[in-house]
């Protein structure tokens, strides 16, 4: 059982990221919790795409699509192969699209919103880089818990 992240913010408190980006939940799975692996790409989803391909091992994908809904980062064939290869989650400070479909697959999708424009396919931007949005930074290994209360991230050497 995942502990609920007002439980998280009450034991270890400013030590503890709370994401100010108000998030919708779009994933079939509403809480879910894993070390971080970090892309910041703006428009442009090859990133996303190539690193849901490897195995996820109970991981959390934090994308820092520079809080544009212009285009979607994931769409239903990303997040399913994310959920295939066992990633925990995915939040996206961008878009997404497939809506209905998204609610259906067993991963946790938190984004900003959606709309139905693809993305770039270029392959520009950075992998395993700290992220910054909602007043949160989001280091590769970092631990990334989100329920229905929002999105919290325990840096690595906050961890007791």
């Amino acid at each position: 059982m995942l502990t609920p992240t007002a439980d998280l913010y009450d034991r270890y408190g400013d030590l503890l990221g709370s994401c100010d980006t108000q998030l919708r939940q779009f994933g079939g799975v509403h809480a879910f919790a894993g070390p971080a692996v970090t892309v910041r790409c703006f428009e442009d989803n090859a990133l996303v795409r190539s690193i849901v391909a490897e195995p996820g091992a109970g991981r959390v994908l934090v994308v820092d699509g520079g809080g544009s809904v212009h285009t979607a980062l994931m769409g239903d064939l990303i997040a399913a192969a994310a959920a295939d290869n066992g990633w925990a989650g995915v939040v996206i400070n961008g878009a997404v699209r497939d809506v209905a479909a998204l609610a259906a697959l067993p991963i946790g999708i938190k984004a900003l919103g959606a709309n139905p424009r693809k993305s770039a396919k270029s392959g520009v931007g950075e992998r395993d880089v700290p992220v910054t949005f909602g007043n949160c930074v989001f280091s590769p290994g970092s631990e990334v818990h989100s329920d229905d209360d929002g999105v919290v991230v325990l840096p690595v050497h906050a961890r007791q």
